[in-house]
């Protein structure tokens, strides 16, 4: 049977990391390792990590979850490894179903985890996020650049992921740093499939890292395709034109009227000509926060789209 460690990046955690832990503990199969980076907390999560059991990886300075993740691979012993934030849960199944894939004679080198999403206050059911396993194993590029795939529902292969890099410590992709390791992964060739039975309970969290930095994940978006169109083959230029044009429709919802510029330019380049008119409600968004801005836009969009709305 091959081995299996979770890996916890925590800061100021002590609050959440005993509802985890406790569901690791609960686990129908034993991890073989539980490792925790305590990215330089000023709470008790070091010492709430030693009391359920976990390893404890104590950080000199405080250098981000990405940093952790990679630190943490660099440490396990373990074949294979499960990354998991410390304020979601693992319901009882998640380690025989991972052993399911482990343990196959040809298993893709990433795994992803269908996940409910829950509100952390009331256990209110929100919604389920399922993955495309077809999409995914023919075409995990195109899959990564169009998604967001989360750390918390992956399973990778140590080395494989080892040798694709790991995390991005490019502080530009900080805020969107796990599109950024799943791109990498798939432009390195990692194979990728997914689990169609739920084991994670991913919560809805107020005042989380991405709702409160809003215009640092919306940059990092931009950044984060930015590398990819330079990394990535042609063919997926559609794909992240697209994908430009949705973060142009991001940065203007908060008036960051230089980057969605720059966004729809990129789009352009990469041929926005292509993109069905419906796909971009790039125009409501502007015409409401910036009617100054909206004429510039909408001028230039016009002309790019011209062709494809005479159809």
């Amino acid at each position: 049977m091959k081995s299996l460690a979770l890996c916890i990046p925590a800061y100021n955690a002590a609050w959440c990391l005993p509802r985890l832990l406790t569901s690791a503990q609960n686990q129908y199969i034993k991890f073989d390792e539980i490792l925790v980076y305590n990215d330089c907390s000023s709470d008790n999560t070091h010492e709430i990590a030693l009391k359920y059991g976990a390893v404890v990886i104590d950080g000199d300075v405080n250098r981000g979850c990405s940093f952790g993740k990679n630190r943490l691979a660099e440490m396990v012993k373990s074949e294979w490894i499960h990354f998991h934030d410390a304020d979601d849960e693992l319901l009882p199944n998640f380690t025989s179903l991972a052993h399911k894939w482990m343990d196959r004679e040809e298993c893709p080198e990433v795994v992803l985890f269908n996940y409910e999403y829950r509100d952390h206050i009331t256990n209110e059911f929100i919604s389920l996020r399922k993955f495309d396993k077809h999409k995914l194993e023919t075409d995990p590029i195109k899959y990564a650049i169009a998604e967001q795939i989360n750390p918390f529902c992956g399973l990778y292969n140590k080395t494989a992921f080892l040798n694709a890099g790991g995390y991005d410590l490019d502080p530009k992709v900080l805020y969107n740093e796990d599109c950024a390791l799943h791109i990498s992964l798939a432009l390195h060739h990692l194979r990728f499939s997914s689990e169609d039975e739920i084991s994670i309970i991913n919560y809805r969290i107020n005042n989380s890292m991405s709702q409160s930095n809003k215009e640092k994940c919306f940059l990092a978006q931009f950044y984060l395709m930015e590398k990819t169109a330079l990394n990535a083959p042609s063919i997926y230029n559609h794909e992240i034109a697209v994908r430009f044009g949705e973060i142009a429709t991001n940065l203007a919802s908060i008036n960051n009227w230089e980057k969605t510029k720059a966004s729809l330019l990129f789009a352009k380049k990469l041929g926005l000509n292509s993109i069905s008119a419906n796909n971009n409600i790039l125009f409501n968004v502007v015409s409401k926060f910036s009617p100054f801005a909206a004429f510039w836009i909408r001028e230039k969009m016009i002309r790019l789209l011209k062709p494809r709305l005479r159809r």
